[in-house]
């Protein structure tokens, strides 16, 4: 029974020790066919980089502004007896615009004109009597006060009419009117917008660590979504003394040439402050650009050698320092060098030390019309 036994156990590891053999040999012979296989070598698109120009730009957010503006409106309550603009239409300095009616303070102003005359005599008489000691110091003051009052009452009389006669108080565009013939108007009713759109301006801010970059005279380009394909050009005007101990920025405002009319007071707008040229600059594609936890890199295609001693494209990963970036490119710092071939599209499957083949593709080419969804 023993004997019986110990055969069985010599025949179990004799089958076990074959199929792992087996199994040690297969591995074996998989090996030497993988070693044997030559390295995958991936399809990419490269581009040799080139010292350019590099034009740096300070961006920030703004509204419009007109160079002047106002809500127009009256201080006296009265009611319209006379409107001499149309909404929209362009106005002088001192073009009447509207006047409430001044039949009382006119009728007011010519009786207090009617009795001015012999108000004025009385006192130049009480004056003359005076000098010759006819009457006393006391009439005399009250003849010169009742001529200086008569004479206050026609000035004030005078100032309220003016100020029930509207006129445009500069140059520029009203808006939509906002009274009707014979409506009555209370005192600060809006009458109409006024606007001087020849130049406009804009308000924005930048970091206090920015403010030796700009300067009064400094060109910049305005963006606004109502034409996205046409830059603005505008300069700085002026810079604001103080720095916002809160948020430490600085306020800027710039003016824009407006000559065709087409920016409008209130628009959003999107601001590029030109900074000086830099010359010979690494631009690269930011599709050629890699985000990892390590940072920013970049596959650079280098000659080297497969197992066999055949000289092969080789894709080095590198690490970039990338500053500030601009609708298709970046603009990189340090990690890369005039002459480098990078990787631009393709690195998603890549390694380093990947093998590489410069293919051409039209992928990423940016298409003359963005089509209809």
């Amino acid at each position: 029974m023993k004997k019986w036994m110990v055969i069985m156990i010599l025949v179990a590891l004799l089958l076990f020790g074959s199929v792992i053999g087996f199994n040690f040999y297969n591995f074996a012979q998989k090996g030497k066919e993988m070693a044997s296989k030559p390295a995958p070598v991936f399809p990419v698109t490269t581009l040799t980089v080139e010292g350019s120009d590099w034009s740096p730009t300070l961006e920030a957010i703004g509204f419009i502004e007109p160079n002047q503006g106002l809500d127009i409106s009256t201080q006296i309550a009265g009611t319209v007896d006379k409107l001499s603009f149309e909404s929209g239409e362009q106005v002088k300095k001192g073009t009447l615009l509207l006047s409430l009616n001044t039949d009382v303070e006119r009728a007011n102003l010519k009786s207090s004109q009617g009795k001015l005359p012999a108000a004025k005599a009385n006192y130049e008489r009480m004056r003359s009597l005076y000098t010759k000691g006819g009457v006393s110091k006391g009439n005399l003051d009250d003849a010169q006060a009742e001529y200086l009052a008569l004479q206050g009452q026609i000035d004030a009389l005078q100032a309220t009419i003016d100020r029930m006669t509207i006129r445009a108080p500069f140059n520029g565009q009203v808006g939509l009117r906002n009274v009707f013939l014979g409506q009555y108007l209370k005192a600060g009713d809006n009458i109409v917008r006024l606007e001087d759109t020849s130049v406009m301006k804009i308000r924005f801010t930048v970091a206090q660590t920015e403010l030796a970059k700009i300067k009064v005279g400094q060109q910049l380009d305005i963006m606004v979504d109502a034409y996205p394909q046409r830059p603005f050009k505008g300069t700085i005007a002026a810079i604001e003394p103080a720095v916002k101990q809160l948020s430490g920025v600085i306020e800027v405002q710039a003016a824009i040439p407006n000559a065709e009319g087409l920016l409008r007071s209130g628009m959003y707008a999107k601001v590029q402050v030109l900074l000086p040229v830099i010359r010979e600059q690494i631009i690269v594609p930011q599709t050629a650009i890699n985000f990892t936890l390590y940072g920013q890199t970049v596959y650079v295609v280098e000659q080297g050698k497969d197992a066999k001693g055949q000289p092969v494209n080789i894709a080095k990963q590198v690490v970039v320092n990338v500053g500030e970036r601009e609708a298709e490119v970046a603009h990189v710092l340090s990690g890369l060098k005039a002459g480098d071939v990078v990787v631009t599209s393709g690195q998603i499957r890549l390694s380093n030390g990947s093998q590489v083949k410069a293919v051409e593709d039209n992928t990423l080419a940016k298409p003359a019309t963005v089509p209809a969804l």
